[in-house]
């Protein structure tokens, strides 16, 4: 009896000792690794811009230098980005979040690939994310079973050639790449085929379609984008 209640609080003290430092062990780990990672990740050659880079929220910009900076510096970068689409975009893009349930800050690049795309090859913005939203209900890294590759589904054995210079690895399943280059061969089914609808039925592989079914589809996904912007905006 002696013994028991002599080794029972010992034996808790080092049980609780040793837990202490298993406890501490484990954190440094956890940190180092963090540290470690947050060093490489994207590229990042200081340890706070890879922190920033993986925890945008975290790091306070403010944080980061002495050095006085312009109150944009201390916005997130998807805000600002998003800033730069015009307002029946950025409208879209609230109702594409939901509707397909994608992040807001994933989405302001490939609007703005959209937007800057429709600019360049005198498309409808919207037609070109109404054609996002049936190829690939906006997955970058989406593929058919005949190859078609990204979120518009740019078949990459007919349509290397329009990759601009160092597109690097997978290119077309860069969200801003493939946007760029479906946007391009869009204009060009469309131009070739003497309008939308026969230019829009090429683009999805179904020319020959007599009840033009895709084009149908992405023309509702338009109107549907269309009908969303006009009631936020009416709402605002």
């Amino acid at each position: 009896m002696f013994a028991s209640q002599f080794l029972s609080p010992a034996v808790s003290r080092v049980v609780a000792a040793v837990s202490h430092v298993v406890r501490k062990f484990l954190m440094l780990a956890g940190l180092v690794f963090v540290l470690g990672l947050a060093g490489t990740y994207k590229g990042h050659s200081g340890l706070l811009d890879g922190l920033q880079a993986m925890f945008p929220g975290g790091v306070n910009a403010s944080e980061r230098s002495a050095v006085p900076v312009a109150d944009d510096a201390l916005l997130p970068v998807a805000a600002l980005n998003q800033e730069r689409l015009v307002p029946s975009m950025q409208q879209a893009l609230h109702y594409v979040a939901r509707r397909y349930r994608v992040s807001n800050e994933v989405l302001v690049p490939i609007f703005l690939a959209a937007q800057d795309s429709a600019r360049e090859f005198g498309l409808d913005p919207l037609l070109i994310v109404a054609v996002i939203g049936v190829e690939s209900g906006f997955n970058p890294f989406s593929q058919s079973v005949v190859g078609a590759q990204g979120l518009m589904q740019v078949m990459p054995r007919f349509h290397s050639d329009k990759l601009p210079d160092g597109a690097g690895e997978l290119p077309f399943f860069d969200p801003v790449t493939n946007v760029q280059v479906g946007s391009r061969v869009l204009r060009e089914s469309i131009s070739r085929n003497g309008g939308l609808v026969p230019g829009l039925q090429q683009f999805g592989g179904a020319i020959n379609d007599p009840d033009r079914r895709y084009s149908g589809k992405v023309l509702a996904e338009r109107e549907r984008l269309e009908q969303a912007i006009q009631q936020r905006m009416q709402k605002a």
